[in-house]
């Protein structure tokens, strides 16, 4: 049925497979098994569903929250579907791409591009992230603000069932009210109730202009006004509006000190802005003249060129792995009402800090959608094993106040095996019982990603 080259047996084969980006989740799975259509993975599913064994979906095991990777004590077989590659169709009339799962986000985009169209959606891990697992988390990325996250561009989902039955929707269009849009349930589900096998995603027109700019502000405070400001001026066309604390520039030029980063100083924020126009315009320097004028900002860099444009943004993708290479940190994926955002940092660093003096704040990511990437690195005269003791602690502030101010405790990155516990503390009982009964209903033996986003019953 398959053969030897689509099953891996061997440990240590398998522990790439088992073991997660950030080396924080392993388990031992049975097998991996790489199918190479969507036949294969129905028959595999089918047989996994007669033997009653768990099935762990895996794309590009970018995951950052376990989603992708075995839990040892449940028997499962990881489904690594990135063979399944292949583009199905392009239609550039309706502005449609349909692709399978393990096609490689920056392949997408490539290829979008080389048929004078554009794929929106952009992120640090998309050399490797694969659009089944973009999907399956609802990603989001840098350009939320202008295009929105994954479910805003997915238009039709080709899906195997947990009994191995394919739901095929693939139809690419904008307007269906012929009953539940089902696509949406398995958008952001974590492979919980099927194994999404292709998509039919939205493409735009190529941008004419790009324009980026590299901003610095003396406050957090600051940064939202001039995010407000420049919605009044140049509305839609802002497409990337990100925030760097201090902290996270020194860990990159730390980390990367071949990287050029534009001056800053310490305390300051810096603010990497992007505006795309389908049609031919004339710079926007003055528009962030006028924020220095009004005291918003207090320099601004324009990015003359592509070399530069990229030097720009390798600076803020650098950030996650300079993180990684500093050490053991205590993250947190979130999202707040962009209204909200400078008061609830000014309060959570305040706590954090006074529960764990000299603490190391790293907080950026995408303010133009409310969504922060707000992590403590332990500091030098801590022990590792001493600071992650106090993550829970950690935890309950962040989250706590996130709550408070009517955020959410994934903006992007999902739940998988690391926010299980704080999904059930944060989410009301009926919301808890309503997406058990969706699992039920579709996946009666609770054989999909079991331990993933719902806890094990």
């Amino acid at each position: 049925m398959f053969s030897a080259h689509q099953v891996i047996l061997d440990e240590s084969a398998k522990q790439s497979y088992e073991t997660d980006w950030r080396g924080r989740y392993s388990g031992s799975a049975l097998a991996v098994v790489l199918p190479n259509s969507l036949e294969e993975v129905s028959t595999l599913v089918k047989l996994c569903h007669q033997y009653q064994l768990s099935i762990v979906p895996q794309s590009g095991n970018t995951s950052l929250c376990g989603a992708s990777v075995p839990i040892s004590t449940i028997p499962s077989i990881i489904v690594n579907l990135s063979r399944l590659n292949r583009i199905r169709e392009i239609d550039l009339e309706n502005n449609t791409i349909t692709v399978e799962s393990g096609v490689i986000l920056e392949n997408l985009a490539l290829l979008a591009q080389q048929h004078q169209r554009f794929f929106p959606l952009s992120m640090a891990s998309e050399g490797s992230a694969q659009v089944g697992g973009i999907i399956s988390t609802n990603a989001g990325g840098s350009a939320v603000i202008r295009y929105g996250n994954m479910r805003s561009l997915v238009m039709g989902l080709e899906v195997v069932l947990a009994s191995g039955d394919v739901w095929t929707a693939l139809n690419g269009l904008r307007k269906d009210n012929s009953g539940y849009d089902l696509k949406q349930l398995f958008i952001g589900a974590e492979g919980t109730l099927g194994l999404i096998t292709a998509a039919t995603l939205k493409l735009m027109p190529l941008p004419h202009t790009r324009e980026v700019y590299w901003l610095t502000a003396d406050s957090l405070s600051s940064a939202v006004s001039t995010l407000s400001f420049l919605k009044n001026h140049v509305g839609e066309n802002i497409s990337a509006f990100e925030i760097m604390s201090s902290e996270c520039l020194h860990l990159v030029g730390k980390h990367f000190p071949t990287l050029p980063i534009p001056a800053y100083q310490e305390n300051q924020w810096a603010i990497l802005v992007e505006l795309e126009f389908f049609h031919h315009t004339t710079a926007h320097e003055n528009i962030f003249m006028h924020c220095i004028d009004n005291n918003l900002i207090s320099n601004v860099v324009v990015a003359l060129n592509q070399q530069q444009i990229m030097q720009c943004w390798a600076v803020r993708e650098h950030i996650p792995l300079a993180e990684k290479t500093e050490g053991f940190s205590i993250k947190h994926d979130i999202s707040l009402p962009i209204s909200a955002i400078s008061e609830f940092v000014d309060r959570a660093i305040a706590q954090v800090r006074a529960l764990i003096p000299g603490v190391i704040t790293v907080c950026f990511g995408h303010l133009g959608d409310g969504n922060l990437h707000f992590n403590f690195t332990n500091p030098s005269t801590m022990k590792k094993e001493t600071f992650l003791s106090l993550s829970s602690a950690i935890n309950d502030l962040v989250y706590d106040l996130v709550y408070e101010y009517r955020g959410s405790l994934s903006a992007e990155h999902g739940i998988g095996q690391l926010k299980i516990k704080d999904l059930i503390k944060y989410k009301s009982p009926l919301e808890m019982k309503l997406m058990r009964t969706i699992k039920t209903a579709l996946d009666p033996l609770n054989l999909m990603n079991p331990g993933k986003l719902l806890s094990q019953q």
